[in-house]
Order: structure tokens, then C-alpha cells, then sequence
């Protein structure tokens, strides 16, 4: 049987707040154990919770780039459950009147454009953190994280595979990225993901029973844990079992989830309006004032990309996927560099050195990229030298006129120079000069790489071609 995979997301995104969600500690990431905390966020009795008004203001800013309605009248909400790291032994959430509703994103996956429906964006504070003895002595709870401000984007069940959720992901991030709302470094687990996945069978209408993961900390581990997922409770149901609904634990070591416990339905949680805050109210001037703010998204600025400056679609998308990224090329091409040549070097070389790095950390500005672009089209240095003043640039960034000077990397440009080059280089391979005049054309590049050999690099690639065709042709 044929079975069709249906997935929705639940995404948390911590703020780029200076402060917490209810009390004046430092949002911060890192710090000794237990000392970014007061009385509120560490929930001590009698103390009461402040609403940071710019939690409410990222939310609306949030939902208003993801196309979602404003809830013109919220609130907060107690959801109660005890865990070690919940010192109150609830959370302050929302429950049926979040800041932002019925919203949507657009992707696109191998050429197919799809529309996710956003069903809630939702602002609550964050847990403390279990530390656990590496010797199994037991374990020691961090309460920095406590009250650290969240919005939780709740996905309709639309995704259809682990493909188009990565790219959903892949877009949600750059809209959080542009807007400025959070720095999203998964590393620090500013955003998180939990996955719902059921699958049913082919033109069936009803949805399967759902399960849902935690410890998601990537997006490669996110696309495992579905695949992983889809797989198993087809299995279940292949061998005439059910599927249980049920919370588990991704494990990306192992390639595999484990059982947590049964998964817990809203009444499970005991909601009621939290009673020490008052309600949320948002007026139309509010959500307008922050419209203003909202800069130019992903989608636009890769259209502004293709149209004026002619990059291939695939290039731009790559490139603003990142803001910052997106930022940097901006950069270069306003210094002066010829837009595609920014993108090749960006995709290619760059991201390479990078790797999985943040792309704020590019340790030389923009400017100096393009100076090396100008350096390579000016002829000054050839492509092969301009990848070592490259390297020279991260590893000991400055000026890269002053790099090409220090390592004796200008290019040779002079004809007669080139042409005693040749001469040499073709009397000291007649079987490959024998071998390009019976028409095997791997000759000529064979040659060409015994020039560049023999000036170090340093030769006009151009004109060692030129003038090494002209040899050969006369003889």
C-alpha cells in the first residue's frame, strides 16, 4: 500500500530581547549556572511578572511577515506541569487568544510552489535546563533560561514530506533572521523544533494517529527524525499493529526515536487565565507602527536580485535564504563588484571556508571582497592566485591589495614574458606537442597546466592560452 506522509511543525524561537519575558534579568545566552535569575524568573512565591512590552512587539512583527491576523484582545495563560526545571510548576503561555492567527508562508519545492498555513503564533517563557551528571550521580538544573522569552509557531498539518519541511524551515528562519526577532542560532538552541508526523494511506481523507518528537536541534536532524518516523509507523501498520499517539525522543546519534510518554492532550495541562497579568490589548495604530517596521523580505529581495541584476534564480534564493548572506553581497556590489561575480564567490569558496558557521563570522568586510573581485578583473592577479589571497584573508584578515604585494602574486601580463614560457614549455614536450597535432585536444590543457606550473601561478591564464595556440599552429 502507498502511504502519504503528513507532517506540522512546532517551532520555538527565543527573542532577541535585552531582558526577559516578566522581570528585568539579561537575555542572554551563556554565563556561570544560576546567575542570569531573580525572584520572578526563578519563581519564588509572592513575586509577580511584568510583561515585556517588546516581547509583544517581535510577536506582532512576526506574525504580521508570516501573513497572520492580530488578535486584537489576548491574553496569558497558566499551562501546568511539573518538571524539574519549572519552578513555578507552570509555564506562563497562551492558550485560545495568542497574539497572531491564521497565517500562511510560501514555498517552493522542485518547482512546485506550496502554501503552509500558520494556525498560531503564541508568546510563552522558556524552561530552565537539566544538567546531567556524565558519572550518573545524578543531576543539577540551571534556571539562566528561565523566563527567556519564546513565540511558538504552530504549523496547519500541510506538509506532505521531510523535503518541503526542511525548506519551510529553511524560509521561517530567514524570515525570522530579516526581521530581527531572533538570532536564531540553533546551536544555542535559540530555535527549536518538535515534529508531528502520521501517515495515511493514499486518498484517504482522515488523518493517521500522530506522533510528535522532541530534541529536534537541527534541521538536518529534523528531515532524519521524519524519515525515521514515516518509516516506523508504516512498519507498525504494515504488521497489522496500531499507531499509539505518543510523545518521543529523537536520538541523532542513533538515528532513532525512543518513547517518552503518552502524549498529553490540552485539557492534560489545566490551562486558565494567568491571573497575576493583565489582558492584551492591541490596537490598529500598534500593529501599523510595527508594520513600518518590517524591511524587505526573502521573497522580495530575491525577485530584486533576478530582475536587477540579472542573477539566476537558484543563485538569488541561495543567497537571500541568509540575511546575512544577503547583506554582505549588498555590500560588495554597492563597493563596486559585478553582481554575479559576488554570487560565485559567495556560493562557492566562501560558503566552503565557512562551512557550517554563521555567515555574521566572515572575518574580512565586504569592501575587501570586492577589492579582490577588482584585483582578478583588472588582471592584477589570476583567478587560481585570487583563491590564496582568499585563504590569507581569513586566516589573517587585511587588504588584500597588501596581501597580493606581500606574497609576490601579481600576475604576469607581459607577451614576451608568456612567450619564452611557451617556447620552453613546448620544447620540453614534444609528445604532447605530437599528441595535440593529431587532434587530441587534452594536449592543450595538459600544456597550458605545465605553463601555470612553471611561473608559479603567476601567468595571465588568457594570454598563456592565446599564445601557446599561435605556437602550435605554426609549427
Amino acid at each position: 500500500m502507498d502511504y502519504e506522509t503528513v507532517i506540522g511543525l512546532e517551532i520555538h524561537a527565543e527573542l532577541s530581547t535585552n531582558t526577559k519575558i516578566y522581570c528585568g534579568c539579561k537575555n542572554e545566552f551563556g554565563g556561570e549556572p544560576n546567575t542570569h535569575v531573580c525572584p520572578v524568573c526563578s519563581g519564588m512565591p509572592g513575586t509577580l511578572p511584568v510583561l515585556n512590552k517588546k516581547v509583544v512587539d517581535y510577536a506582532i512583527k512576526a506574525g504580521l511577515a508570516m501573513n497572520c491576523d492580530i488578535t486584537p484582545y489576548g491574553k496569558q495563560d497558566r499551562k501546568n506541569y511539573f518538571y524539574p526545571d519549572l519552578p513555578k510548576a507552570y509555564q506562563i503561555s497562551q492558550f485560545d487568544l495568542p497574539v497572531c492567527q491564521h497565517g500562511h508562508i510560501d514555498i517552493e519545492v522542485e518547482g512546485q510552489k506550496r502554501t503552509i498555513g500558520i494556525t498560531r503564533i503564541h508568546i510563552e517563557e522558556d524552561a530552565g535546563k537539566l544538567v546531567h551528571d556524565d558519572y550518573g550521580s545524578g543531576s543539577m538544573v540551571d534556571y539562566n533560561r528561565c523566563g527567556v522569552p519564546l513565540i511558538e509557531i504552530v504549523t496547519e498539518p500541510d506538509l506532505r514530506s521531510s523535503e518541503e519541511a526542511r525548506v519551510f524551515l529553511d524560509t521561517l528562519k530567514s524570515i525570522l533572521e530579516y526581521t530581527e526577532v531572533s538570532d536564531c542560532k540553533m546551536q544555542e538552541g535559540s530555535l527549536r523544533c518538535d515534529v508531528n508526523v502520521s501517515v495515511r494511506p493514499v486518498g484517504q481523507k482522515e488523518f493517521g494517529t500522530r506522533c510528535e518528537m522532541k530534541n529536534v536541534n537541527s534541521f538536518r536532524a529534523a528531515v532524519r527524525a521524519m524519515d525515521y518516523e514515516r518509516k516506523r509507523q508504516i512498519e507498525v501498520l504494515e504488521d497489522g499493529g496500531e499507531v499509539v499517539q505518543e510523545t518521543r525522543r529523537w536520538d541523532d546519534t542513533r538515528g532513532m526515536s525512543v518513547v517518552l510518554r503518552s502524549k498529553e492532550d490540552a485539557q492534560d495541562y489545566r490551562y486558565f487565565p494567568e491571573p497575576d497579568l493583565v489582558p492584551i490589548v492591541i490596537s490598529d495604530e500598534w500593529i501599523e507602527e510595527i508594520r513600518a517596521t518590517i524591511p524587505e523580505m526573502p521573497a522580495q529581495r530575491k525577485a530584486r536580485y533576478v530582475s536587477e541584476y540579472g542573477l539566476p534564480e537558484y543563485d538569488a534564493f541561495i543567497i537571500t535564504a541568509s540575511k546575512h548572506m544577503a547583506d554582505f553581497f549588498d555590500a560588495c556590489v554597492a563597493a563596486g563588484a559585478t553582481p554575479k561575480t559576488v554570487a560565485n564567490w559567495l556560493m562557492g569558496d566562501i560558503l566552503k571556508v565557512m562551512n557550517d558557521k554563521e555567515l555574521e563570522e566572515i572575518p574580512f568586510a565586504a569592501a575587501d571582497l570586492a577589492k579582490l573581485i577588482a584585483l582578478i578583473e583588472g588582471g592584477t592577479i589570476s583567478n587560481s592566485a585570487a583563491k590564496k589571497v582568499l585563504d590569507e584573508m581569513f586566516a589573517n584578515p587585511h587588504d588584500p591589495e597588501e596581501i597580493v604585494k606581500e606574497k609576490g602574486l601579481v600576475q604576469i601580463s607581459d607577451e614576451g614574458a608568456i612567450k619564452a614560457l611557451v617556447d620552453e614549455v613546448i620544447a620540453a614536450n614534444p609528445q604532447s606537442v605530437a599528441d595535440y597535432k593529431a587532434g587530441k585536444g587534452k594536449a592543450m590543457g595538459f600544456l597550458v597546466g605545465q605553463c601555470m606550473k612553471a611561473s608559479q601561478g603567476k601567468a595571465n591564464p588568457q594570454l598563456i592560452n592565446k599564445l601557446l595556440k599561435e605556437a602550435l599552429e605554426a609549427l
